[in-house]
């Protein structure tokens, strides 16, 4: 196998990090936590969370992402929540057309 170039050699050692000497760690004071929100923020799903679930999406215009952004900003939900609130509004509406013989 023949030498590489020097650029290519340049690169790789450019890409290999070099040891950094430990440097001494000051303890680091404690302060209280933050206190927490009115409604703490569900934690992101984890992968084994989500093993069982659906991902559902979508490619939508620059409107509709606004209109989307501003009801997760009111409503104060993350994207998956907020689909699952369309979702059975949608349904719920589309069922009592039902039940009342309209659709």
């Amino acid at each position: 196998m023949s030498k590489p170039p020097p650029k290519a050699e340049e690169f790789l050692r450019a890409m290999t990090p070099e040891p950094a000497e430990p440097q001494p760690v000051a303890p680091v004071a404690r302060s209280a936590p933050p206190p927490s929100p009115a409604r703490p923020n569900p934690a992101p799903p984890s992968t084994a969370s989500r093993s069982s679930l659906k991902h559902i999406g979508g490619y939508f215009d620059r409107e509709t992402v606004e209109k989307v952004a501003v009801l997760r900003a009111r409503l104060d939900l993350d994207n998956s929540e907020l689909l699952k609130l369309a979702i059975d509004e949608l349904h719920r509406k589309h069922t009592a057309k039902r039940s009342f013989g309209e659709a």
